[in-house]
Parts: C-alpha cells; structure tokens; sequence
C-alpha cells in the first residue's frame, strides 16, 4: 500500500555531505592552472578551464605529417608513492613513459593530457602530482594542454588515487621508424634505465615488503638508499639522447622496454623472418634487480620479461652505422651494444 506521508524535514543536503568538495577542487584547479601555463607555447590556443583544449595544427616544415598517439599509467608504483607520502616523482613518470610510447616511432611530443581520480581529493597532494607532469612536460618540451581531476567517494581507499596520462606527439610519414628495414647482422643497442622505471612493482612490492618484510624507509646497503627512495627512482625520457638521431635515418627500430621487459618488448618492433640475440653481461644489471632475483629465488626468463633488468629503451641500427649512433649517443647517455640481429620468428634469446 502507498504511504503519501513526507519524508522528515532535514537540513538542506549539498555536494559535500555526499563527500565532494567543490571548494577544495577549486582551490586545486587554480594552482593547476599556473603550473600548466609555464609548460605553454605558441602553439597552445586555449586556458585550462576551456571544455577542450586549443592546439595549432599547422606543420608546414613537413611534407607530410602523421600525428601519433598514446595513453598509460604507472601501475602499482603508486602504492610506493602512498606508503611514502612522496608524490611528485610519479607526474613525471608519467609524462616520461609516455614520451617514450610515441618516441619509438620517431614522434616529437606536442601536448600531454592528465586525468587523476581519488576517493578524497587533497589539494597538496593533486598539486603535487600535477607539479611532477609540469616538470616532465617542459623537461620534453610538451604543452600540458588539459586534464581531468575526479573526486569519486566510496570508490578509492583513502588517501589513494590514480591516474593516466594522454599524449599526442607527430612525426613526417617519410621519417616514421617502424622497424620494416630490420634485418639479420643488425645491431641491438641498450640505452640503460635507473631502476623499475613504471613496470613490475606488484612482484617488486611483494618481494621488498612481504618476503623480505622491508619497510618503505628500511636502508639497503646494496642500494646505498632507502627502498622507498630506490622504487620511486623516476621513469627516464629518452628524447633528450634521441632526438637530433630520428631525423638522419641511422635508426632502423626503437623498442621502449616496459611491460614484457626485454623478452617481449622488442619482437613488437621485429618483421617476419628475424629474431635477436642479447648477449647476458654485455651491460650492467642494476643492484636492484640481483637484489629482487635473490629474495624471489626467480628465474632469469622470468626477470627479463618482468622487468628492464637495467635497460630502457633498445635501438636497433645497420651495424656499418653503429659507431656513428653510439658516438652520437655517447655524450648524452650511456650506450651498450647487448645484441644482435639473427633470422628468426621475431623471438628474443638470452645467450
């Protein structure tokens, strides 16, 4: 039977009773803005706050351009960020991993999209991830163009968040770098990361802090550092060593190494009929790998395709032309030749 009785009278109910707070997402949009104006350039043609953001398409210095595109995260490593209460290193991995998704296929970055989602939005701590992607974005002279900020009660554990990051970089269709010129007696060279960079921390998590019962501030002599301070070690942008490369067609592949490490990286970029050989020992593995190896009891095929075992990024190049990239890359990076090129069936083998 229907009841036509009233609720009770109650006090008028607002966004903030439901647990979003307009005011404090203000607040955090105006210091967002002025961090995202010092990463603007002429080719910027909106203000953050617009419904969409502005940018100037024309690209007259090439004959035909091909705008290329991505969108990633950094997983687990979060829940480091959390644990520490250090949120700033995680903008700029953002923006480096994703600098490098594009980079492969030989695309300067134009402009970088942010969206973070948390159950409770804190306004320092917002900030502290936006000043990170800033950072990255002038770092690879990328207009942070825009971003979403979603505060979502009830659906993140408090004091966590997430987020993703948008790129959109362009590159000449005559300059794209796709890997088809790969061929067998080609050169595989490794440009060497600094620590996880943005992969594998839900088996790093496990090993440092279940079976090895570290605690986020628990100092490894090995390391020479706090773990904490050792897995938040930001994600590395490859442009800087890169860039004056891409256009003078010395690069036949770029494999940038992340989940899958090296085992499942590289056959992304091979053609039909090759494969490559990495040579073990031919570069220095990162303590913290032998480090995680040992506390796991795991297996080498395992380690490299969890992990960069210590590189980030594998060039691929005509081995005629391979003094001429490492002494290109030599006085912006380390370089070392791990490996070649073999015919195959686009497999990667540890010899």
């Amino acid at each position: 039977m229907r009841s036509d009785r009233q609720p009770p009278m109650t006090k008028p109910a607002t966004y903030r009773d439901a647990g979003v707070d307009i005011d404090a997402a203000n607040r955090a949009t105006e210091k967002i803005k002025q961090l995202a104006r010092a990463t603007f350039n002429a080719r910027t043609l909106s203000e953050i706050g617009s419904f969409g953001g502005m940018f100037d398409g024309a690209f007259p210095e090439m004959r035909s351009p091909v705008l290329v595109a991505s969108a990633d995260g950094v997983g687990t490593k979060l829940k480091v960020a959390f644990a520490t209460g250090i949120h700033n290193t995680i903008g700029s991995d953002l923006v480096n991993h994703c600098v490098n998704d594009i980079l492969v296929q030989g695309a300067r970055p134009l402009f970088f999209l942010d969206y973070i989602a948390t159950g409770k939005l804190a306004p320092e701590v917002v900030t502290s991830i936006v000043e990170g992607i800033a950072a990255g974005c002038r770092k690879n002279s990328c207009a942070l163009l825009g971003g979403e900020t979603a505060e979502m009660p009830g659906f993140y554990a408090e004091g966590e968040y997430d987020v993703a990051g948008f790129i959109v970089g362009v590159v000449d269709r005559e300059k794209i770098i796709d890997g088809r010129a790969i061929v067998p007696g080609d050169v595989v060279l490794g440009l060497p990361s600094v620590g996880l960079h943005t992969n594998g921390y839900s088996l790093a998590r496990k090993l440092f802090f279940e079976n090895a019962g570290y605690k986020p501030d628990s100092f490894i002599e090995e390391l020479g550092e706090a773990i904490g301070a050792a897995l938040l070690k930001s994600h590395v942008s490859y442009l800087s060593a890169l860039e004056s490369l891409l256009d003078k067609g010395l690069i036949k592949g770029l494999a940038h190494i992340t989940g899958g490490g090296l085992l499942e990286n590289i056959p992304r970029i091979l053609p039909e009929g090759t494969g490559v050989e990495i040579m073990r020992g031919s570069w220095p593995v990162l303590p913290i790998f032998e480090l995680m190896q040992r506390i796991g009891n795991i297996s080498e095929p395992e380690m490299f395709r969890t992990f960069n075992m210590g590189v980030g990024m594998v060039i691929v190049c005509d081995r005629a032309k391979c003094d001429q990239v490492t002494s290109h890359l030599e006085s912006r990076s380390a370089v070392y030749e791990i490996g070649r090129v073999v015919g195959g069936d686009k497999h990667v083998e540890i010899v």
